[in-house]
């Protein structure tokens, strides 16, 4: 193990490609550190805020199209999406969202990430899906969007994330069990 600490601020001088500065002498000591490692003591001793990094983003992740591509998941449906900038366009399985996901509802689960990211009408959207109905469907489809989302713009990353669509949903229907109707249904009592 090194016997030098480096702190923030270094990690800042190596980015921008300097040589970070030698830690002084006092904090080169294995003396447990009091207090977070982002706070710097004042001459009275209270803590201030010390310089903060601006978090790391990931690398845009495209096909040789320039699409951003995502597989979605949802109870037992699994959707493929490629998403490419456009005029708002959502394709599913070939057949327009009006027309696949026929209620408003599963066309607001889908438009909800465009809507949380402040990108609606900006991007177009090809969908295939299999597996499971259309409620499953369309969550596969919105969490396979939001994934793509990510990976085209990852500034917007951490909104999606906020709102929850990036996690796979994992409820899914619990099994039947033997002697039972259904997963926890009994067979009609019959008294004679």
């Amino acid at each position: 193990m090194s016997d030098t600490r480096q702190s923030l601020s270094d990690l800042g001088a190596v980015v921008e490609g300097q040589q970070p500065a030698a830690p002084p002498a006092a904090d080169r000591g294995d003396a447990p550190r009091r207090g977070r490692r982002d706070e710097t003591p004042d001459d009275n001793g209270a803590s201030t805020q010390g310089p903060q990094m601006e978090a790391v983003l990931r690398e845009q992740q495209l096909d040789a199209q320039g699409r951003a591509y995502a597989t979605g998941r949802r109870k037992d449906a699994v959707a493929r999406v490629w998403l490419k900038p456009g005029t708002g366009k959502i394709t599913v399985n070939g057949r327009d969202q009006e027309v696949y996901f026929a209620r408003p509802t599963l066309r607001l689960v889908i438009n909800q990430v465009f809507d949380v990211a402040d990108r609606k009408d900006q991007y177009d959207v090809v969908a295939t899906v299999k597996g499971g109905g259309l409620s499953g469907q369309a969550g596969a489809v919105r969490h396979g969007i939001s994934q793509a989302l990510a990976r085209y713009e990852p500034a917007l990353r951490s909104a999606v994330k906020k709102e929850g669509f990036l996690t796979r949903d994992p409820r899914v229907v619990e099994r039947k069990k033997y002697g039972k109707a259904k997963a926890r249904r009994s067979f009609q009592f019959s008294k004679r």
